[in-house]
């Protein structure tokens, strides 16, 4: 089995203000350097035989100090994108639910399904961004994988991988925390036999070096 280490990227300015990032490029605050700095402390002592993230500048820049400190080259895999939330990207809650009161009602009853005008559904993300995960199990089985994301495609990763409903992503994973490891073990059949899944290890785990 692989262990995937799945992690957000460090805060940006828009995402301390709770406002929707999306595909839009947005740069790290001084304490999401920071926090990719932590990351970067954890990952030499991880075993790690690969490092990738999402190609938005924000992911980019809170992986590559980790593969610099873990003698990795930084992989890119445009798979990995955040969801696109369309007119919703700049906007906080509170401005989409007063300017889209019902396309805001719909996306908070199926956020997986129902997209910000313009935007992505969820669920497509999850078909997208999947294949990259079982490549990086197929090519690296038995070792561990950092992979460098965002916050909404990586729950309703976490969904599909550990066989949840995807448009409950936001009750099941509330938080997210900047790089912290959700780290997966994948493919996983359980003691039971049941098709291929992911056992979950952790939730928000800080990224402290391993003694």
């Amino acid at each position: 089995m692989t262990t995937l280490y799945l992690a957000r990227h460090g805060e940006t300015e828009w995402h301390a203000e709770h406002r929707y990032a999306g595909v839009s490029d947005v740069p790290l605050t001084a304490r999401g350097l920071e926090q990719a700095a932590a990351l970067a402390t954890w990952a030499p002592t991880a075993g790690l035989a690969a490092v990738v993230a999402s190609p938005l500048s924000r992911a980019r820049a809170s992986a590559q100090p980790a593969a610099e400190a873990a003698g990795l080259p930084l992989r890119i895999d445009s798979r990995l994108i955040e969801i696109d939330f369309g007119a919703g990207e700049g906007m906080s809650p509170g401005e989409l639910a007063a300017t889209y009161p019902d396309d805001w009602a719909g996306f908070e009853r199926r956020p997986a399904r129902h997209p910000l005008p313009g935007g992505e559904p969820g669920v497509d993300g999850v078909v997208r961004a999947m294949p990259a995960l079982v490549e990086l199990s197929e090519e690296f089985p038995d070792a561990g994988v950092l992979v460098v994301m965002h916050a909404t495609l990586m729950r309703l990763l976490l969904c599909e991988l550990i066989g949840l409903e995807p448009d409950g992503y936001r009750d099941v994973f509330p938080v997210v925390e900047n790089c912290a490891l959700m780290p997966v073990e994948f493919p996983w059949t359980g003691e039971s036999g049941a098709p291929a899944r992911a056992r979950l290890l952790g939730l928000n785990v800080p990224p402290r070096p391993v003694e």
